[in-house]
């Protein structure tokens, strides 16, 4: 018999294969991620968004690998996008309703026309319809903020001031309150049952105790507005006869000040207008309007005045 013969197989070539193709799997891979960032690429940055990000990420081929920083910004970016959800459309705002009695009593108004003084206070009292006496209100448009004084009406505006006042000659001064220590010290604990502070100068450093309390509410005495002042009595007498502070809100150029009640004669209400527009000077003053507590404005013709 013969000798046996032995097969003798070589291994290395089957390991060699088995490489390649795991090689070229993995190429293949690489390849087919590369395609999907670039294609993402051009799809996120657009040209003029940011010129050179754009350029370099969407000009990288599948054979290319995408340079790591590049690779780095575009999957921050992809993150991102997918964390930002897509802002509701904001729907327009409701107008605000008016009730039935506002809504008849504006037919007899003409919103586009100015009227002369005395026409729009007569129609401002036509226009009420509160069913107590309203206070007739100006609304004036001025050039600038900052702008306060006070105004010597000279008819009553209808609102009865309770004044209280500290210093010496406070009990002959004519307010209706006088303050000492426990005042303040009611005040600090909130306790405001008065529209109008007036004080003496040796006063001031015991009420700027209470000036948190006071201050966002108008009533700390000013030297502005004459409240604070070495005669009480004369300050007093002057603010009863109809003495009124105006200014600008804090953020507008705009000032809110009543001229007094509607069931007053016209002519009275129309001097109150007439003196407090000359006190502020007729270069300040934009536009005026009137209305009643209740009720449409009226607009002013200020050629007419």
């Amino acid at each position: 018999m013969g000798k046996t013969k032995v097969a003798i197989i070589d291994d290395s070539a089957q390991e060699e294969n088995r490489e390649s193709r795991i090689k070229n799997k993995a190429s293949k891979k690489r390849a087919k991620a590369t395609e999907v960032k670039s294609d993402a690429a051009s799809r996120l940055f657009e040209p003029g968004e940011d010129g050179q990000k754009a350029q370099a990420l969407t000009s990288v081929t599948p054979s290319e690998p995408i340079p790591p920083k590049a690779e780095g910004e575009l999957e921050k970016q992809i993150q991102t996008n997918e964390r930002v959800q897509p802002k509701k459309p904001q729907k327009p705002g409701k107008a605000k309703p008016r009730s039935k009695k506002y809504q008849e009593v504006v037919k007899d108004l003409d919103r586009t026309k100015s009227y002369p003084l005395g026409e729009a206070i007569e129609l401002s009292k036509k226009l009420s319809y509160s069913k107590f006496t309203g206070t007739l209100e100006a609304h004036i448009n001025t050039t600038q903020t900052g702008i306060r004084g006070l105004a010597s009406l000279p008819y009553s505006s209808g609102k009865k001031l309770r004044i209280l006042v500290f210093g010496k000659g406070a009990k002959d001064a004519g307010a209706d309150l006088v303050g000492d220590d426990s005042t303040i010290e009611a005040i600090s604990q909130g306790k405001i049952d008065f529209d109008l502070l007036i004080s003496t100068p040796e006063w001031m450093p015991k009420l700027a105790k209470v000036a948190r309390v006071l201050g966002p509410k108008g009533l700390m005495p000013n030297p502005k507005n004459g409240t604070i002042t070495d005669d009480l009595k004369k300050a007093v007498e002057g603010f009863q006869a109809g003495k009124t502070e105006y200014k600008t809100e804090a953020k507008a150029a705009v000032i809110h000040l009543g001229l007094g009640k509607l069931n007053q004669p016209t002519e009275e209400l129309s001097a109150n207008v007439q003196t407090l527009l000359q006190t502020l000077g007729k270069t300040r003053v934009k536009k005026v309007t009137l209305s009643p507590t209740m009720g449409p404005s009226v607009k002013v013709d200020l050629a007419s005045m």
